[in-house]
């Protein structure tokens, strides 16, 4: 807690002008001073990083990243960098994890001269690598496999850490992220907050000498906060030198040494209460503590009436207001998930409240939140926004209730700037507007408008993908606020914003509220709840624990994080879900298709499909549904669940059956009608042709559902391995299928988002005739091909900060083998398809 009535402590650093940075070699002298603190003696740590007038652009020196950037970092330093969006910190924390080098200065990492003038020396680069460990600002990119224990790995096997020392050391990340009964969890199904835990696992695993951690409690609940707290130190009590580059004032009075960026240059260099108990400094860099902001009664006032709505809150004082939304025990389960994520949940709100759901990351408030907008439709209950149901009808009906709710339902999703998918920043704020069927003008002044209270109408003209981060936060918020919700969901609408724009969300929140706008708004963030809202609903596993006035519910949720907290103090020996020696990850089922080696399973499986082609016959294609529904019952997967993985390739079989049926016309005809013929051998045809690819389907299925991508792609590098004799890059080609198969899901899931967005904003999308559904669709394109590109941009890097440099010196964590009933499987595969191919000379 930031206590603003302390009395400013005397700085280390000489008199700083708040218009002017520090004075290099003022900067130089502090630091020492703070490391022989740390130290504990007056004898100077080893250097970590030297920096020496280091400069870094963009757009080839038009303006500068960093200008002039000098510093010393020692061993056993904590760090931590502050500044406003943009001001380059995490440029700043490219260069000191070696992962860029600058256009000109000199750079020392890890004892090696990596940069000098214009020269980079690879060699060099890669050496410091070894010993620095990164965590990105955003984890989902930072995670390169399929399974949490295996990414947690991929490090050390990089660096070549003996197999058995692997297990170890993936044990103790996961444990000190308390992320070890997740070890088995396929990472793109966690929640950010989670995903997060195992990025920072990943880097612990490699046992780094520095570590650079980018924003890393942004996704973060209080809980995981602290127990990133507890992680820093005790790798500061292990002489880890840590650099945190944060937004936030209490994470950074906890730092031996703060340096602060404006613009690309050093502002300050030193002790923390040095700059943070002068308010005038932090002023001046554009800073501001958050926890300062007060919104209250006078700050309504001032912004009531901003926006031309009706429904003033002013207007209602001494009357009951009118209900909004009203959620009556709603329950939702995703398909593939063994518990609901959302439980029998039901609250009101009504017009001006501000209703806050807190909760622990996979707590359920992203899911409601999509619910509330009618992105998702509910397994039972129901939910109403101005006494509208979407669900309450289907089919055109339906179609017109959702339209009708979007109207007056705003939705600003956890990561807003995928939102966008205009060619400039007007017409995406325009697109509510004008869907909301408001004239030109009005659109326009609409947009001019909220632009400008944003603070961003000088890129109005501009690509939102040319913009920063944080502007184009700045730009997908604009486009929801531009619709004049009634209610507006904000599903963590701070999260990585610095502390001006992270006080400029709150007035927006505050003069929304004036205006008798309901807010339904999750965060982590216990003082955000406090501070803003009227109303709590706490969720816990999915289940509504209490709801009601903020000083009445946040203590409930404050135990809560407490008691994840001592669990995890308490937690010395390894807990259930952690097994490196389990061979599947997927194999909790402990049935016979989940244990086999997957390089037996995949070409057993391909040489079954390949030979189904060769059926023509009903005896032939009775014994392959026998063999293929034991292969079945063997993974016990379930055939329902089965059938449901793949119904509609099924569907579109059936359809292919029914039309080789109408098109056969040898055999004796059985019916005819005009044109349409139905012969024997056409029934034949169909039958043998949709059953004979259902099976070869149905076994696809069950090789995927019991091999995780990260075993096919190590059995397809052992298998392609004697291509290496002859040049192949049979790692590298692994390697790449094994990040395509990791991403795919996430560029589905943000083309979901922007199909989202349009809907949520009017759009055709889902409401429109066919004509409109494919022109909506179309606009999707160009962002998840911008997506694309910025994922591959960003694992290059992951890769780099793993220390991969290709196949030589790697080790491996999971060891593929086999045993007998590997090789019984294997045999009674070919026994199979010795006796398909023979049954035509058989019978």
């Amino acid at each position: 807690m930031i206590h603003t009535d302390t009395p400013a402590a005397p700085a280390v650093s000489p008199a700083i002008s708040p218009s002017k940075a520090v004075d290099a070699s003022a900067q130089t002298d502090d630091a020492d001073q703070v490391n022989q603190t740390v130290s504990g003696s007056h004898v100077k740590p080893a250097k970590n990083v030297r920096l020496n007038d280091v400069r870094f652009s963009y757009d080839h020196g038009k303006s500068w990243a960093l200008d002039g950037i000098s510093l010393d970092i020692h061993e056993g330093e904590y760090i931590c960098i502050l500044g406003a969006n943009g001001s380059g910190k995490s440029t700043l924390g490219r260069i000191l994890a070696g992962f860029v080098s600058p256009d000109a200065g000199q750079v020392n990492l890890m004892g090696q001269q990596v940069f000098s003038g214009t020269q980079a020396d690879e060699q060099a680069y890669r050496q410091a690598r070894q010993h620095i460990g990164m965590v990105f600002q955003n984890p989902e990119d930072q995670i390169v496999t399929t399974v949490v224990q295996d990414d947690v790995a991929f490090g050390p096997e990089n660096l070549g850490v003996p197999h058995d020392h692997i297990a170890t050391r993936v044990h103790q990340a996961l444990e000190q992220v308390d992320m070890l009964d997740f070890a088995l969890a396929d990472p793109s199904r966690l929640s950010g907050g989670q995903q997060q835990r195992v990025a920072i696992a990943g880097a612990l695993a490699m046992h780094p000498g520095m570590l650079i951690l980018d924003e890393p409690v942004a996704m973060l609940d209080d809980a995981g906060r602290q127990e990133v707290s507890g992680i820093i130190q005790r790798l500061r009590d292990e002489k880890t030198t840590i650099i945190n580059i944060t937004h936030m004032f209490d994470t950074a009075r906890t730092a031996d040494r703060l340096i602060v960026l404006d613009h690309g240059t050093i502002a300050y260099d030193g002790r923390p209460h040095g700059f943070l108990n002068n308010s005038a400094l932090v002023d001046a860099h554009g800073l501001e503590d958050i926890r300062k902001h007060d919104i209250d009664a006078q700050t309504l006032t001032k912004f009531a009436g901003s926006y031309d709505i009706s429904d003033n809150i002013a207007d209602d004082i001494g009357k009951e207001r009118k209900q909004t939304l009203a959620i009556h025990h709603v329950t939702f389960q995703f398909s593939d998930a063994h518990r609901p994520a959302l439980n029998d949940v039901s609250f009101s709100a009504h017009q001006g409240e501000i209703v806050a759901i807190v909760g622990r990351n996979g707590s359920g408030k992203s899911t409601l939140a999509r619910l509330i907008c009618a992105l998702a439709k509910p397994e039972s209950g129901s939910i109403e926004v101005n006494g509208i149901n979407a669900y309450g009808a289907r089919g055109k009906q339906g179609r017109k209730l959702r339209k009708s709710l979007r109207a007056c339902v705003g939705y600003v999703m956890q990561h807003p700037e995928r939102q966008l998918f205009a060619d400039t920043v007007a017409a995406d704020v325009a697109y509510g507007p004008h869907n909301l069927g408001c004239s030109d003008e009005q659109t326009r002044q609409r947009v001019d408008d909220t632009l400008e209270f944003l603070g961003i109408a000088a890129y109005a003209d501009r690509s939102p993908f040319a913009l920063s981060g944080g502007q184009q936060r700045l730009a997908a918020i604009a486009g929801v606020i531009a619709s004049r919700p009634t209610v507006l969901v904000l599903d963590e609408p701070t999260a990585g914003l610095d502390a001006r724009a992270r006080s400029r969300m709150y007035t927006l929140i505050a003069q929304l509220k004036a205006q008798g706008t309901t807010i339904i708004m999750t965060t982590h963030s216990h003082d955000e709840a406090e501070l803003l809202s009227d109303k709590v609903a706490l969720l816990h596993h999915g289940s509504l624990l209490a709801f009601g006035k903020p000083k009445d519910v946040l203590p409930m949720y404050d135990e809560i994080t407490d008691s994840a907290l001592n669990l995890h103090v308490r937690s010395d020996q390894p807990r259930h879900g952690f097994n490196p020696s389990e061979r599947s990850p997927i194999a909790k089922k402990s049935s016979l298709i989940h244990l086999l080696d997957p390089r037996i399973k995949m070409i057993s499986a391909l040489a079954m499909m390949f030979t189904a082609f060769a059926i023509h016959s009903l005896w032939q294609l009775g014994l392959a549904a026998v063999v293929v529904f034991g292969i079945v019952a063997m993974s016990r997967l379930g055939f329902r669940h089965v059938l449901h993985t793949v119904k509609v390739l099924l569907t579109m079989l059936i359809i292919m059956g029914i039309l080789n049926l109408l098109v056969t016309r040898s055999g004796t005809v059985l019916f005819q009608w005009g044109a349409l013929m139905v012969t024997d051998a056409g029934i034949m045809s169909a039958v043998l042709y949709s059953c004979r690819f259902a099976l070869v389907v149905m076994l696809g299925a069950v090789v995927l559902q019991t091999t995780t991508p990260t075993e096919m792609t190590d059995s397809m590098e052992s298998l392609l391995s004697p291509l290496k004799r002859f040049g192949f890059h049979v790692q590298e080609l692994s390697l790449v299928m094994s990040l395509a198969l990791r991403f795919i899901p996430t560029l589905t899931r943000e083309a979901r988002q922007i199909i989202d967005a349009q809907a949520a904003r009017g759009g055709s999308v889902e409401t429109g005739g066919p004509v409109q559904r494919v022109k909506a669709l179309s606009s999707i394109v160009v962002p998840v091909f911008a997506g694309a590109l910025r994922h591959a941009d960003n694992v290059s890097l992951a890769l780099d900060a793993r220390c991969y440099e290709g196949g030589s010196g790697r080790t491996h964590f999971r060891m593929l083998s086999t045993d007998a009933k590997d090789y019984c499987f294997l045999a009674g595969s070919v026994l199979y398809i010795a006796l398909l191919l023979a049954i035509p000379t058989i019978i």
